[in-house]
C-alpha cells in the first residue's frame, strides 16, 4: 500500500501543482488584456482631449460649417460614454468618421491650414491615431493570447472550473473605417 499511496499522492501533487500554475498563467494573461485595454482608454482620453483643442482653433475660420463641428463634438460625447469595448468601438468608428469628414472641410480653408495652433494641434492628434491603432493591436493580441488559451486543452479545462471567460477583440466598424483612403493632388 505504501508504494500505491505514493504515486497516488505524487500525481495528485502534479496535478493540483499544475492546476495552479495554469490558472495563475490564465489570471496573468486576463490582466494583460486588462492592462491592453487601459492602454487604448489612455490613448482615447489624450484623442478626446485635444478634439476640443482642434474644434476650437477652427470655430473662429469656419463660421459656417457648425454642423461639421457639432456633428465632431456629438460623435466625442458618445465615444467618452460608450461602456463596453463594442460600443466603445463603434463610437470611436463614428467619431473617426466625423474627424475625416473635419479634415476634407478643411482643406477649404487655407488660413487654418497655414494657423500654427491648428497645425500643432492636428500634429498631436495624428500622434495620437497613431498610438491608438498600436494600442487597439496589441489589445487585440492579448485578447486572441488569452481566448486561445481558455479555449485550447488542457487550460480550457481549469478556465472552465474558474469560470474564465472569453474577451471581445476592438474591431473596427462600417465600410468607411474600411475603406482605402483616396488622396487626390
Amino acid at each position: 500500500m505504501g508504494i500505491v499511496a505514493l504515486v497516488i499522492l505524487v500525481v495528485v501533487v502534479i496535478v493540483v501543482l499544475s492546476v495552479i500554475g495554469v490558472f495563475n498563467a490564465l489570471v496573468g494573461l486576463r490582466n494583460q488584456v486588462k492592462n491592453a485595454w487601459s492602454q487604448i482608454d489612455v490613448q482615447l482620453k489624450r484623442r478626446h482631449d485635444l478634439i476640443p483643442n482642434l474644434v476650437e482653433t477652427a470655430k473662429g475660420y469656419m463660421q459656417h460649417e457648425r454642423g461639421t463641428l457639432e456633428s465632431i463634438t456629438k460623435a466625442r460625447s458618445d465615444a467618452m460614454s460608450a461602456q463596453s469595448v463594442g460600443e466603445k468601438a463603434k463610437a470611436e468608428t463614428a467619431l473617426s468618421s466625423a474627424m475625416s469628414k473635419f479634415f476634407l472641410v478643411v482643406e477649404n480653408y487655407p488660413d487654418l491650414k497655414a494657423n500654427q495652433n491648428f497645425l500643432a494641434v492636428q500634429e498631436e492628434l495624428t500622434s495620437t491615431e497613431n498610438k491608438i491603432a498600436f494600442a487597439r493591436q496589441n489589445y487585440n493580441d492579448q485578447v486572441l493570447f488569452f481566448n486561445n488559451k481558455i479555449q485550447m486543452f488542457p487550460s480550457n479545462i481549469v478556465a472552465g472550473m474558474f469560470n474564465f471567460k472569453s474577451q471581445e477583440f476592438f474591431e473596427v466598424e462600417g465600410k468607411e473605417e474600411r475603406a482605402v483612403p483616396k488622396v487626390k493632388f
